[in-house]
């Protein structure tokens, strides 16, 4: 039993078997993308036997998804910064679910320390780990706002929203290799702008929501770098992909920027869903969707120089990104 979202698969997947494996052609109606990876055949375990990871999981789309993955059995984990809203956030889906297998995680995505607490507990805890959902973020602030730095003194919004699922994902690589084929959902935004290199920080002019459109127009680069080089290394069962689940969803950081709404968060639901459990969606990785829709980013994040100098740039500002790096205190 579910609580109702039925989400529209837009990809539709022809299989033509090989000696090798299978090849996967995903092709899709409107403007889609198509193209052809070669994997060997594998598929995703039931819902009921997967671990899923949702960062930001004690408001809005964040907390509205773990109740739905909840609710169709898998073992959620929950993250978030506030002790007392996950444990409200954990009985909830708990209750919603009548599941015992939720699990809360606290740590504050401002500070690399603290996502390298979480990346260990998390090897500590579990033994598998099938998804992870990089939901977290902050929105672009009230207007007029000013410059804020994280823990680590860098600006908060590309602290937030871009280094710390950065560094998150490398560090659970090892553990979503394991447990392959397993998938990375990065939650982005249509709301992008091109890194500026010259002030990735935003100290000499900043404004929010330039804050806030290049730190998700990075996470988007990082998606489709991280899939050319999953695939490069043989990890073609580990996929990533970035969605932009819906515009000015009913959530308290759009009322903060905006005052209004145009969607629901039951609607970005219905866009996340798909790629954290659709069965036509194995295999596919390096993709931008818009909702539903196979989509087109921000032209940087399909300049090959600009995302090797944001990754260079980003190992440079996390530092070690190792496996063995979680354990050291």
């Amino acid at each position: 039993m579910h609580t109702g979202f039925q989400p529209s698969w837009v990809l539709i997947r022809t299989l033509d078997t090989t000696e090798t494996g299978v090849k996967a052609r995903t092709t899709g109606t409107g403007n889609h993308v198509t193209r052809d990876t070669v994997h060997t055949l594998s598929t995703m375990l039931p819902i009921d036997q997967q671990t899923i990871l949702i960062t930001g999981a004690t408001d809005g789309l964040g907390h509205a998804l773990a109740r739905e993955l909840g609710v169709r059995g898998a073992t959620v984990l929950l993250h978030g910064r506030s002790a007392e809203r996950l444990a409200a956030t954990e009985h909830d889906v708990r209750r919603s679910s009548g599941s015992d297998r939720v699990h809360r995680y606290r740590a504050d995505l401002s500070s690399l320390d603290a996502v390298r607490g979480l990346a260990r507990e998390i090897e500590r805890d579990q033994p598998r780990l099938d998804v992870l959902v990089n939901n977290a973020a902050l929105g672009s602030g009230p207007p007029g706002s000013q410059r804020e730095v994280s823990a680590d003194g860098y600006e908060l919004r590309f602290a937030v929203n871009y280094l710390a699922p950065f560094l998150l994902t490398r560090l659970l690589l090892p553990l979503l290799s394991r447990s392959a084929p397993a998938r990375i959902v990065n939650v982005a935004s249509v709301g992008q702008a091109p890194v500026d290199f010259d002030d990735v920080m935003l100290e000499r002019r900043y404004d929010g929501m330039r804050a806030y459109s290049q730190a998700k127009l990075a996470l988007i680069s990082f998606t489709f770098d991280l899939a050319e080089r999953l695939r490069s290394t043989g990890d073609a069962h580990l996929t990533v992909n970035a969605v932009h689940p819906a515009s000015l969803m009913n959530t308290k950081m759009v009322y903060e920027a905006f005052g209004y709404t145009l969607s629901t968060i039951a609607d970005g639901v219905a866009a996340v869903l798909p790629l954290v459990i659709a069965p036509e969606l194995e295999g596919v990785s390096g993709r931008y969707f818009d909702r539903l829709e196979d989509a087109r980013a921000q032209p940087q994040a399909y300049d090959l120089e600009a995302r090797r100098r944001l990754w260079r740039l980003s190992e440079e500002l996390v530092g070690d990104t190792s496996v063995a790096s979680t354990h050291d205190n």
